[in-house]
């Protein structure tokens, strides 16, 4: 046997020994439920304890909230139906089944997909899903919601398994969260924090959002080769397909291969509605009937955080799905009156029906352990942890990207995260010789890695609802086990490029370097 075929049997038994420990717990509702539960209990007992921190950004005192108080059950109890109605992905998914459904059903991302794609050899396809799915965080969190279901279809119409697809797609998207070529929302997001935490030491600091992006450029390149190389030289064998099992899937990739005239004319009156809808979304975001766009924030900018487009994003995208979608079905006869659009648009709906049920018990632990402060009592004990080890040069670099590894298994928004460990990190390492260019990209770097490994993770429901349409025993072990070479190897990947542009004293983005 060589060294080659041994490593593969090698992974193949640890990611099957991870997943059938991962499968082994319960149900991800059961799951949530006792987390809620244990969340509840941490915070009585730590209350009693007067477990407090200091934030780093306000010098504001931070004690555990007691849940099981009068008080807090009082809070949970009339907070139940609230917490579940504004928990946001759920909004989120919804609002992008309605497009991604009629795009889908209607058969034009299949003969989008024949027709640009079709031929192509298999490593490309994933290298255009790792690569998209990279830079999507430009369209904030829409990704998580609408690349994995497509690349499904996409791997699909290649013969491979919609599964492989679906966990490529929420891989690149996931564990590649922080790099984008074009800079986004989240790059504003994260520099906003950074200056503020660096005239702490130097009062006159000023950057620009585009102090990471020459090392985002890279990384980018970088993830995308590695993750393509990852999936068709390492992964892909774990997901055998047949022909006999796609059609299982309601799915023949020869009648999927076959593109027809009506099919091209489809196409063709598709590619005129999104061309039109794109239009109509142009004049919506430029400064056409005022000095501000329609959908721009008070200051004039439609990605700002504020701004109606930065928060309309995921709406814009199910409509740039939805409409070349029902344009695509009335020509090739799918859609014969209102009534065809709205059934496979039911249809979408029924199908994530588990999902929905799901965030109902998430949107109670997210809430509970929110209320209960306890992870920003972590984060912000865990900060002073490393600060007391003493690291300094590159381990102190890589050390903040593993506590921020960490700290994202248990906090999932980014810039909460940043709020807290910022002020810590950007002038510790500012006195020690450091600019905060580079304190801030080690960060994002360890904020995206365990992304698809953490149970806890906002999205991980998301993944496992699309899972079941084909898979009903997909469990989180399952996906966890999928997710991990991806982790693996993207952390890999950034701990060089970081070591590699420290030691050369590279450029990270315009203003922003290595040193001071």
């Amino acid at each position: 046997m060589s060294n080659e075929v041994t490593k593969k049997y090698l992974l193949d038994r640890i990611l099957d020994a991870v997943e059938v420990a991962g499968n082994k717990l319960p149900d991800p509702i059961t799951l949530f439920l006792g987390l809620a539960v244990v969340v509840a209990v941490l915070s009585a007992i730590f209350s009693a304890m007067g477990l407090s921190a200091v934030n780093p950004a306000n010098d504001t005192v931070i004690e555990v909230f007691n849940l099981c108080s009068v008080e807090g059950i009082q809070y949970l109890w009339s907070n139940v139906i609230t917490n579940f109605s504004g928990f946001a992905p759920l909004g989120m998914v919804l609002v992008a089944v309605i497009g991604s459904s009629v795009a889908e059903k209607s058969g034009f991302l299949i003969a989008l997909m024949e027709r640009f794609l079709g031929g192509s050899k298999g490593w490309i396809v994933t290298m255009v899903v790792i690569f998209l799915g990279i830079n999507l965080n430009i369209a904030g969190d829409a990704g998580f919601i609408v690349l994995p279901p497509l690349s499904a279809i996409l791997y699909m119409s290649l013969g491979r398994s919609p599964l492989m697809g679906m966990y490529v797609g929420f891989a690149s998207v996931a564990a590649g969260f922080c790099a984008n070529i074009l800079l986004g929302l989240s790059d504003a997001l994260a520099y906003g924090f950074t200056e503020m935490a660096a005239q702490m030491i130097d009062p006159n600091y000023s950057a620009s959002v585009a102090i990471n992006w020459y090392f985002l450029i890279a990384s980018c390149i970088l993830l995308t080769i590695a993750g393509t190389l990852l999936v068709e030289k390492v992964l892909i064998h774990r997901f055998p397909m047949t022909p006999e099992k796609l059609k299982e899937y309601n799915f023949d990739p020869e009648e999927a291969a076959r593109i027809t005239p009506i099919q091209n004319k489809g196409l063709k009156w598709a590619g005129i509605g999104f061309v039109l809808y794109v239009a109509l979304i142009l004049v919506l975001s430029l400064p056409i009937f005022g000095s501000s766009a329609i959908l721009a924030d008070e200051n004039g900018s439609i990605t700002g955080s504020t701004a109606p487009f930065t928060k309309g994003i995921v709406f814009t995208v199910s409509l740039a799905l939805m409409v070349p979608g029902i344009v695509y079905g009335v020509v090739i006869g799918k859609y014969k009156n209102d009534k065809d659009v709205w059934a496979d648009i039911s249809q979408g709906f029924s199908e994530m029906g588990n999902y929905v049920f799901m965030c109902f018990f998430i949107s109670i632990f997210t809430n509970f352990f929110s209320k209960s402060n306890l992870g920003t009592i972590l984060a912000i004990k865990g900060a002073g942890g490393l600060q007391a080890i003493g690291f300094t040069g590159i381990p102190l670099l890589l050390g903040l990207i593993f506590l921020s590894c960490i700290v994202n298994i248990f906090i999932g928004s980014a810039s909460a995260k940043w709020a807290i460990l910022a002020p810590v990190y950007i002038p510790m390492l500012m006195l020690l010789g450091f600019d905060p260019a580079i304190t801030q990209v080690v960060y994002r770097i360890g904020d995206s890695i365990t992304n698809p490994l953490s149970p806890l993770f906002t999205y991980m429901p998301v993944i496992l609802g699309f899972a079941h349409k084909y898979d009903k025993n997909v469990g989180l072990g399952t996906v966890i086990a999928n997710m991990l070479p991806f982790s693996v190897t993207f952390a890999i990947v950034w701990i060089l490029q970081v070591i590699v542009w420290v030691t050369l004293n590279l450029p990270l983005g315009p203003g922003g370097g290595i040193y001071l």
